[in-house]
């Protein structure tokens, strides 16, 4: 079993706080020493209550399956003799009410672009590669979203 950490960040300062027009901004604090500016999505709360400048919740979730997903299939093509050169996904997510009627983050779309080394894999390949890292990615594994990989 391994345990993580993070520490999230917020300060009132002068700001009022029971009109409900405080800043959202905040920040989170990892092991390694990095600080990443955050706040909510302005979908959710308005600018300038919330910085569109800074990674929100739903972008961080979205983020944290993609980087699992593709952290698995990096070792996967790895075992498999394939060199990846490139892997970006411009992945994205779904807020809407799930079944309970509650706002969830009900849809993931992954759309890996990979670049090899040498020629392309087969389509089956690549195909069979998305499916074993998504059945060993731990992220995905705890959450309900529908997760798909175009």
């Amino acid at each position: 079993m391994s345990e993580y950490y993070a520490t999230v960040k917020w300060e009132r300062g002068e700001q009022g706080f029971l009109d409900r027009k405080y800043s959202r901004a905040h920040e989170w604090h990892f092991d390694g020493g990095v600080v990443v500016p955050a706040s909510s999505s302005p979908h959710i709360v308005p600018v300038p209550m919330s910085s569109e400048a800074n990674v929100d919740p739903e972008e961080a979730f979205i983020a944290s399956l993609s980087s699992c997903h593709m952290l698995f299939f990096l070792d996967y093509a790895a075992r498999a003799g394939l060199t990846v050169n490139t892997y970006i996904d411009q992945a994205s997510g779904t807020l809407a009410k799930n079944a309970d009627g509650k706002l969830a983050m009900t849809e993931v779309i992954l759309k890996p672009k990979i670049v090899f080394e040498d020629q392309q894999p087969s389509k089956d390949k690549v195909a069979n590669l998305h499916e074993q890292s998504h059945h060993a990615c731990f992220i995905a594994n705890s959450v309900h979203t529908q997760i798909k990989i175009m």
